[in-house]
C-alpha cells in the first residue's frame, strides 16, 4: 500500500492527513494556532504560526499512521485562500504578520477602486469582484504602512505568496517560489483567460512582477521535501486553495456538479468545466483547477462566516461549550421563536458583498433566550448558503437536485436537515468528510501515477447519508422573506455616514 500524505493549512487550524490508494483517512493531526485581532475588522496570523502548526501535524500524523517513510508518494498542500504574505528573499523571515482573507482593513483601498470605474475591467479579467477579501489590496496596504516594504520589493530582495506558496518555499530543498492556478485566481493580479500575471493590473495595484511566485498546475512536482523532515525527500506534488481542493474531493468533475464546505467560512463551488461564466449575481468566476496544461472553471459562492459563527457561540457568548453541543440546544426548542442571526462579523460574502455589513440579532422578544439564539445561528449558515444557491442557479441556467457537503459543521445532522429544508434539495453527506484533503491528495497522486484519472477517483466516492427537504412551500418562503429583512438591518452597519 502507498499512501499521499495531504498537508490542509486553514485558517483556524493546521491538519495533516494519510490518504491510502482507496481514498481512506489512515490518520490524521490537527494543531490549532493563535488568530490575531489588532483592530476591529482586522485579521492577522503569525506566518511561524503557520508553518511550525503544519510541520508539527505533518510529522505527528505520519507517526499515528505507522507506515514506512518510503511509502509515501507524495505531499499535497491545501490551503486558506487569499491570506497574503510578504517575507525576505535571503533570509526567509517575513515582513509583517499575514493579512489573513476576513481582514477588511483595505475596505477603503476597494472603495476607491469602484469610484474610479475600475470594477468591471477587474471583473472581467479575474472573475472577481473588488472587495478587501482578496490579496491585492492587502498587498498595496502592506506597502504603504510597512517602512521599506516597497522598495525592497521593486529591488527584488522580498517575496510575495498565499498561504501553498509560503509553505512550499519553507518545506522543499528547492525553497519553491511556486503558485497553482487556484491560488493565483485569488489575488484579483492573475488574469483567468491568459492564465497569467496581468501587467495592466500589476500597474494598476503598482506590484512589482519580480515578488510574485512562479504559477503552475494544481498538481504537479513543485519540489522535493526537506528530508530532514520525514527521513527522505518527497515529491510536494499538488498545491491547490482548499474550496478546489475539496470541489475535487467530492468528485465533482462533471460541469453542473455542486459542493458546500461548511468550514470557517461557507463556500460553494459549481464545475462550469473548460466553459469560463461570467456571473450576473455577485458570484465568482474562477479556476477549478489546472491539470496537465488544462483548465477548468467554477461559479463560486463565499459565506464569510460559517463555522466560525459557532466558535463565537462557544468562546464569546459562551452558550455552547463544544460544536458538537449546538445540535442538541437547537433541537431542544421547536423552533427560533422568531430570533434571526446574521453573522456578518467581517461583512456580507456573495451575493451581497458588502464590506461594511456586521453581525445583528433581530426578532428578540422577552421569551427568547440561549436556545433559540443558538437555533437561529445555525438556521443562518442555512440561509445564507441558500442566497448563493439561487444566485448559482440563475448564473448557470441549471436547477439543481442535489448538494454535496463537507467540513466540520456538515456533521451537523439539525443543520443539514434544515439546509435541506430551506433549499428544497437533497444535501447528500459523502463517507469521508475530509474532502479539502482528499482533493490535495488525489491531485498529488495523479501528478506522480498513483491514481489514473477522475473516472478511477469518481468510483471511490460514496454516500453516508442523504438528507431530503419536509417543509412545506409556504414556510420555507416565510421563513426566507423574515431572513431577507434581517440581512437588511445588518447591511452598511460600519459604514461612516
Amino acid at each position: 500500500m502507498r499512501y499521499v500524505v495531504a498537508l490542509d493549512q486553514g485558517t483556524t487550524s493546521s491538519r495533516a492527513v494519510v490518504i491510502d490508494e482507496q481514498g481512506r483517512a489512515v490518520a490524521s493531526h490537527s494543531n490549532e494556532y493563535t488568530q490575531n485581532y489588532p483592530k476591529p475588522g482586522w485579521v492577522e496570523h503569525d506566518p511561524y504560526d503557520i508553518y511550525y502548526s503544519q510541520l508539527g501535524a505533518l510529522k505527528i500524523a505520519v507517526q499515528k499512521a505507522a507506515i514506512d517513510e518510503k511509502d509515501i508518494a507524495a505531499i499535497g498542500i491545501t490551503n486558506q485562500r487569499e491570506t497574503t504574505l510578504l517575507w525576505e528573499k535571503d533570509s526567509g523571515r517575513p515582513v509583517c504578520n499575514a493579512i489573513v482573507w476576513q481582514c477588511r482593513r483595505t475596505a477603503p483601498y476597494v472603495e476607491r477602486l469602484k469610484e474610479e470605474g475600475l470594477e468591471e475591467l477587474i471583473r472581467k479579467k479575474t472573475g472577481l469582484v473588488p472587495d478587501a477579501y482578496f490579496c491585492a489590496t492587502k498587498l498595496q496596504w502592506i506597502f504603504d504602512n510597512v517602512p521599506g516594504a516597497r522598495e525592497r520589493a521593486e529591488k527584488g530582495e522580498l517575496l510575495f505568496g498565499t498561504v501553498d506558496c509560503w509553505l512550499a518555499w519553507n518545506l522543499t530543498e528547492e525553497r519553491a517560489h511556486v503558485t497553482d492556478a487556484t491560488n493565483a485566481s485569488r489575488t484579483m493580479l492573475f488574469n483567468i483567460h491568459t492564465m497569467d500575471w496581468d501587467e495592466e493590473l500589476l500597474r494598476l495595484f503598482n506590484i512589482p512582477r519580480c515578488i510574485l511566485p512562479r504559477v503552475c498546475d494544481s498538481a504537479c512536482v513543485v519540489g522535493t521535501l526537506k528530508p530532514e523532515i520525514l527521513g527522505r525527500s518527497i515529491p510536494v506534488a499538488s498545491l491547490v486553495g482548499d474550496q478546489h481542493a475539496a470541489l475535487f474531493g467530492q468528485a465533482c468533475y462533471e460541469p453542473g456538479m455542486v459542493k458546500t464546505t461548511y468550514g470557517t467560512g461557507g463556500f460553494l463551488l459549481m464545475n462550469t468545466g473548460e466553459t469560463l461564466k461570467e456571473s450576473a449575481s455577485g458570484l465568482l468566476t474562477t479556476v477549478a483547477w489546472r491539470r496537465n496544461g488544462r483548465t477548468e472553471y467554477a461559479l463560486e459562492g463565499s459565506i464569510f462566516v460559517a463555522g466560525a459563527a459557532i466558535q463565537w457561540l462557544r468562546d464569546e457568548l459562551g452558550l455552547i461549550r463544544t460544536a458538537a453541543q449546538s445540535e442538541e440546544i437547537a433541537l431542544s426548542v421547536p423552533d427560533s421563536a422568531g430570533v434571526y442571526v446574521v453573522p456578518a462579523f467581517t461583512g456580507l460574502g456573495a451575493p451581497y458583498w458588502d464590506m461594511y455589513g456586521r453581525g445583528a440579532i433581530v426578532g428578540l422578544t422577552r421569551g427568547a433566550g440561549r436556545a433559540q439564539i443558538v437555533r437561529a445561528t445555525l438556521e443562518s449558515i442555512a440561509y445564507e448558503t441558500a442566497d448563493v444557491v439561487r444566485a448559482m442557479e440563475q448564473d448557470s441556467g441549471i436547477a439543481l437536485t442535489q448538494m454535496r457537503v463537507d467540513g466540520g459543521a456538515s456533521a451537523n445532522n439539525f443543520l443539514m436537515q434544515f439546509q435541506a429544508d430551506i433549499l428544497h434539495m437533497d444535501v447528500v453527506r459523502p463517507q469521508i468528510v475530509e474532502t479539502t484533503a482528499l482533493g490535495a491528495a488525489y491531485l498529488a497522486g495523479l501528478a506522480v501515477g498513483l491514481w489514473q484519472d477522475e473516472k478511477q477517483l469518481a468510483a471511490l466516492w460514496q454516500a453516508e447519508r442523504r438528507f431530503s427537504p419536509a417543509m412545506q412551500e409556504q414556510e420555507r418562503a416565510r421563513r426566507t422573506a423574515q431572513w431577507k429583512r434581517a440581512v437588511e438591518r445588518a447591511s452598511g452597519w460600519a459604514k461612516e455616514e
